[in-house]
């Protein structure tokens, strides 16, 4: 097949000081390579976007490099390989991999996954049955060392690995489960759909005070999505030796001031409490059980999913902006044309 000349990646232009705003990026024609030895050319169809995504906005020493100005952003994506120099990928292959942001990306075929749309929808190898679903059951399971019987809150219990902690928490024998989200209407899915047993709208007062009618025998686990006052209030209701798995601090991405919460962390040492940080990619052993467990439950209809879908290269910044806003529900995927 004759290959394309050019295709189009958004690149970042400045670094964002709080809310990224579109003058900070530009979406821009560049060439398309041919793979060489042991290379693919892949054509992207779907690209994910996440919150991890606005600290390599900034230029600061962190667990991955921050993006270079002027050069094409990265992310998780799936595609089509459309040309191979690797024995083990074929042109119709579908494939995730790190090259997001782009319509097309050229890669060593070692980097590559190859994935099954028989098996899954291939969106959800970047949500459900992706990074996002090994860091819910990772988080849950692993670093939280969550135990069937245990009272679970789960902050942005809405968005793609918070839905999928509170579940995994309910199918494996949970207490309770009570999350937080940002609307009515989240809050109504938490608790019609996915099975969390209370849910509250964090903008309706005080977490710490909506969090202990939703709980009022206290949590054994905290999954920190948010930072700031849920911790706090996360702090203040758990039982002694309750634990806390940090997988991200979205309230203060975009803050331009240190945040003032939480104040009580001298708690941490009566309750003897265990607050540890997570990322993914320390769980990489996990996925096989993982991809197994969920996929199972999938099937069998007992552990539901949303995809908040934007059509269109040209819309992954405002798909970026909008669930940094929290106007996703469940993980939000760029759909390029197919």
């Amino acid at each position: 097949m004759t290959l394309p000349a050019t295709g189009r990646e958004w690149h970042l232009t400045a670094r964002p000081r709080g809310w990224p705003t579109p003058a900070d990026f530009a979406l821009r024609e560049a060439p398309v390579r041919a793979p060489g030895p042991g290379q693919v050319l892949v054509r992207n169809l779907y690209l994910s976007v996440d919150p991890y995504m606005r600290g390599r906005m900034n230029d600061v020493k962190s667990y991955v490099p921050p993006y270079g100005l002027d050069e094409p952003m990265d992310g998780g994506a799936v595609g089509i390989v459309v040309a191979s120099e690797a024995e083990d990928l074929a042109p119709g292959d579908h494939v995730l991999h790190g090259l997001g942001w782009r319509e097309y990306a050229t890669l060593e075929a070692r980097h590559a996954t190859k994935v099954s749309a028989e098996l899954a929808p291939l969106s959800t190898y970047l949500g459900v049955l992706g990074m996002t679903g090994l860091t819910a059951y990772a988080g849950l399971l692993e670093v939280a060392s969550f135990a069937g019987g245990d009272a679970v809150f789960v902050s942005g219990a809405a968005g793609a690995v918070g839905s999928q902690v509170g579940q995994i928490a309910r199918l494996k024998g949970a207490s309770r489960v009570v999350g937080s989200a940002g609307s009515a209407e989240k809050v109504r899915l938490l608790t019609e759909e996915y099975g969390f047993d209370a849910a509250f709208n964090y903008k309706d007062g005080p977490v710490a005070e909506q969090l202990r009618r939703a709980a009022p025998d206290g949590i054994d686990v905290y999954f920190d999505n948010v930072g700031g006052e849920h911790l706090e209030a996360a702090i203040d209701s758990l039982k002694v030796h309750g634990r806390v798995a940090v997988c991200g601090m979205i309230a203060q991405y975009n803050a331009t001031e240190p945040p003032a919460a939480p104040r009580n962390l001298a708690l941490v040492i009566g309750k003897r409490l265990r607050i540890q940080g997570m990322l993914v990619r320390d769980h990489a052993a996990l996925r096989p059980r993982f991809v197994e467990e969920v996929s199972g439950w999938i099937r069998s209809g007992e552990l539901k999913y949303h995809e908040t879908v934007v059509r269109g290269i040209e819309n992954a910044l405002d798909a970026f902006l909008g669930m940094l806003r929290g106007e996703n529900v469940g993980k939000t995927i760029v759909h390029l044309d197919d």
